[in-house]
């Protein structure tokens, strides 16, 4: 995913220079963020895994690990799961609009409606008292 998002944004450069007709620079850079993403999130998760359910660290060892990469259960992996998806859907959707450049027709507005659907049925299990993991 890093190679494809590299190879996008020699593509933004390129047209930056030779100012070729085809996909605009902000095309190019938004496909780059979407990649690039993508592969930060691959990695975030194998790690995750790894520290959380693969490898048994030490108490100490587990202390100096990031935030992040601290796992206490299989929901809180699917919790975080779900808040990066968001955010993956929502850099898609700002690419998906940088494309169209301004031809969009009413299904544009599937993925944004999903958008908030997951984000207010993740607001809902995150309500106070209910016994929900929170994320840190």
């Amino acid at each position: 995913m890093f190679w494809l998002g590299g190879t996008e944004l020699a593509g933004a450069a390129r047209s930056l220079i030779v100012l070729e007709r085809g996909r605009s620079v902000a095309t190019y850079v938004m496909h780059a963020t979407d990649a690039i993403l993508f592969g930060v999130v691959l990695i975030i998760f194998a790690y995750a895994i790894a520290f959380g359910f693969v490898i048994d660290l030490s108490l100490e060892a587990r202390q100096g690990l990031p935030a992040w990469m601290h796992v206490e259960s299989v929901s809180h992996l699917k919790q975080a799961l779900i808040e990066v998806i968001l955010v993956y859907m929502v850099v898609d959707v700002a690419t998906d609009w940088a494309e169209a450049e301004g031809h969009l027709e009413w299904s544009s507005l599937v993925k944004p409606v999903s958008i908030i659907l997951i984000a207010g049925a993740l607001r809902l299990l995150n309500r106070p008292g209910d016994g929900a993991v929170r994320s840190p």
